[in-house]
């Protein structure tokens, strides 16, 4: 195929196949198509995301993501809501700390008209209204600050990752939001949406030869080829350290999480990561959600949680309970962390963990969107594509040791900061008694 390079076909006998095709700059388009349906899941993947920006561009990604949808060289961007509407089909972007995504689910016979129109606001955005687009994110984050449940996963980022980028919100910081030059937003869009750094991903009703013809023709002759796909963090490896942070406002609830250093993306440790979360306090079986919730009525919501990154990651719980509770819930989560690590999980545990996370995976994947999101964030972050099979016999395979050797290494008290969020600092930190001295 001219303009194209590196096809390959993988997938099972008899199991959906997905294929991939490097374009001769460097964009890179995998599909896999599923039978029966009428309907193709779309995406663009960029390389780019918060933790690659530096103080003084904090924010600038989330920021970039929302000026695709100002217009491009031919679409203004009320002409693009209209097309996406007549499909019947929505438009959506996102950004989180080491990518940014735009992606929709058209009709199949939609699929070139939206291909087209999404090249466009990647390759060629007009950067229309730039101000008025300001004050939507500044409005934006100005709600997300309202919410102390979101505010406090962003404290506890900061109380693991320190001062590294992996820290900060995605979201951005409102002086540079606002602050950002239609120039320097151009420069960094030119420096950042590269075709090496970019993935289009389709699940569904979708022939790839006819795929990759269409982006094809979608992007533009002069897109740059430096290879743009090393763009790094600043500071390369977080200082972890125990820390713990608090944020006074004026809440109902005090909102708490503990956390700390967790396991990168490629390690195969990912599995068993999975499993273990859904005996600590993923799932209503879990034990923080029974012992928190169920049998002490200390919170409505108490669950754990993972975030897994290029070269670290980050593991954590959270739990929300009134000021009258705080005490007692932290006292029962810090024995259920010690009890976690000094004990193993019972054959029971592990066996309804294991089939609870097979379940919610192969159920996930009935989707064309789940499957999209599969392929091209797998692709981007350079992660094997795993058949079904391949993926219920890594999950099989964990054993009660692996729990254990992962809950001692991540999950033991001395490991973990806190971060907090409500009323009073002082009735936040003599409720952190139990979980023994913590650094400031």
């Amino acid at each position: 195929m001219a303009g194209a390079t590196a096809t390959e076909t993988r997938g099972p006998e008899g199991l959906p196949q997905h294929r991939i095709t490097t374009l001769d700059n460097g964009v890179r388009v995998i599909t896999e198509r599923m039978e029966n349906v009428r309907s193709v899941a779309l995406g663009f993947w960029i390389g780019t995301g918060s933790a690659m920006e530096t103080d003084d561009q904090a924010g600038l990604s989330h920021l970039l993501e929302h000026m695709l949808f100002r217009g491009t060289d031919s679409y203004g961007s009320e002409e693009i809501d209209q097309i996406f509407d007549a499909m019947g089909a929505e438009i959506n972007a996102g950004t989180d700390r080491e990518s940014t995504s735009l992606f929709t689910r058209v009709l199949d016979r939609h699929l070139e008209r939206a291909l087209h129109v999404m090249g466009e606001m990647i390759w060629q955005p007009r950067f229309e209204d730039l101000e008025a687009e300001q004050k939507v994110v500044l409005e934006e984050i100005a709600m997300y600050e309202d919410d102390p449940q979101d505010r406090v996963f962003d404290v506890l980022g900061e109380a693991v990752f320190g001062s590294h980028p992996l820290g900060r919100a995605v979201i951005g910081r409102a002086e540079v939001v606002g602050g950002v030059e239609l120039a320097g937003l151009r420069s960094f869009h030119d420096e950042r949406y590269l075709p090496q750094s970019i993935v289009v991903a389709a699940a569904g009703s979708v022939d790839h030869d006819e795929l990759v013809s269409m982006v094809q023709a979608a992007t533009p002759s002069n897109a740059p080829s430096e290879n743009g796909a090393a763009i790094l963090s600043p500071e390369q490896t977080p200082s972890f350290q125990r820390r713990v942070r608090f944020l006074q406002k004026d809440t109902e609830q005090y909102h708490v999480c503990l956390g700390g250093q967790g396991i990168a993306r490629y390690d195969e440790r990912r599995f068993a990561l999975r499993v273990l979360e859904g005996v600590l306090g993923g799932t209503s079986s879990s034990r923080l959600f029974q012992e928190v919730r169920e049998k002490r009525g200390l919170a409505y919501s108490v669950f754990s949680f993972s975030n897994l990154h290029a070269h670290t990651g980050e593991v954590g719980l959270y739990v929300g309970t009134r000021p009258d509770n705080l005490s007692e819930a932290i006292a029962t989560i810090a024995g259920e962390l010690d009890r976690f690590v000094a004990e193993p999980v019972s054959d029971e545990e592990l066996t309804r963990s294991r089939e609870n996370v097979k379940g919610r995976i192969v159920l996930a994947l009935e989707s064309t969107a789940a499957r999209m999101n599969r392929l091209g964030s797998s692709i981007l972050s350079d992660l094997p594509i795993l058949s079904v099979d391949e993926i219920i016999e890594r999950i099989e395979a964990v054993e009660a040791s692996d729990l254990h050797e992962l809950a001692i290494e991540l999950f033991a008290g001395e490991r973990l900061s806190v971060a907090g969020v409500g009323t009073e600092e002082s009735v936040f930190q003599e409720a952190l008694a139990p979980l023994g001295a913590l650094a400031s």
